[in-house]
């Protein structure tokens, strides 16, 4: 089945909080953040709800951290979509990226192509959990035989008629630990105001983007001018004097 949505469908004026909920009840997970679905693991998982069998669970990488890994799951994805012959351009390098624009439109896209199959409505004997689990028993077995073969038992305390005893700290010990404490405590708040600021700004970008979507506007050359700013890669030099020049 082809899905072909247009730029301007309804679909891509989703906000990422409608589309964090319905993942959340979906998948009966708890995303804050649209970057967390980078892995590719939760659009695997979402294919397998919408065409129950057709995805090959057990390759997919729940737990997946490195962007190798993460590749590994788009493309258990596009191997999926290809059986479907779904004609959707899978940006991976952008994806795995965890850039929160790149992943609200495809999980936009993904939503409007879910909808269009059964409805937004799940099969009731369809559970998320369990089949995540079952995928995570799998591969810790096969994780916990591969390393009963290599790991053997230390003994750290080769004399056993005498109890090994931790040395005690001392006061400088412990008001070091108390000075780590706060400052880790200190880069907690400075990584959530960081967040939130992130959140404010992208959502600024994604109000300019739609205004840049809208009737009469994608032909003006400042709107041209705008999109090419918005959509350069973080490894180019800036653009604005290029497009400065254009609109002179």
């Amino acid at each position: 089945m082809a899905m072909s949505i247009g730029t301007m469908d309804k679909a891509y004026f989703v906000g990422r909080n409608e589309i964090l909920s319905w993942i959340n009840a979906t998948l009966q997970l708890n995303l804050g953040k649209i970057e967390e679905a980078a892995t590719g693991a939760v659009q695997c998982q979402m294919m397998d709800v919408t065409h129950p069998g057709i995805v090959p669970m057990h390759k997919v990488n729940f737990d997946a951290k490195t962007e190798y890994d993460r590749i590994q799951n788009y493309k258990v994805l596009q191997e999926v979509f290809s059986k479907l012959n779904i004609e959707k351009r899978l940006e991976v390098n952008k994806l795995v990226k965890g850039r929160p624009l790149d992943n609200l439109e495809f999980l936009q896209w993904l939503k409007r192509y879910c909808y269009s199959v059964n409805g937004g409505t799940m099969n009731e004997n369809y559970n998320p959990v369990e089949r995540r689990s079952k995928v995570g028993k799998e591969k810790s077995l096969r994780a916990s035989q591969r390393s009963s073969k290599t790991l053997h038992p230390v003994d750290t305390c080769p004399n056993k008629q005498k109890a090994c005893v931790c040395p005690a700290q001392n006061p400088s010990q412990s008001e070091e630990i108390k000075i780590l404490s706060d400052m880790i405590a200190d880069l907690k708040i400075t990584i959530d105001n960081t967040e939130k600021e992130r959140d404010f700004y992208f959502s600024k970008l994604r109000d300019i983007e739609v205004l840049c979507q809208g009737p009469g506007m994608e032909d003006l050359l400042v709107t041209r001018a705008v999109r090419k700013i918005l959509y350069a890669t973080e490894t180019e030099e800036s653009l604005l004097p290029a497009n400065q020049e254009t609109l002179i």
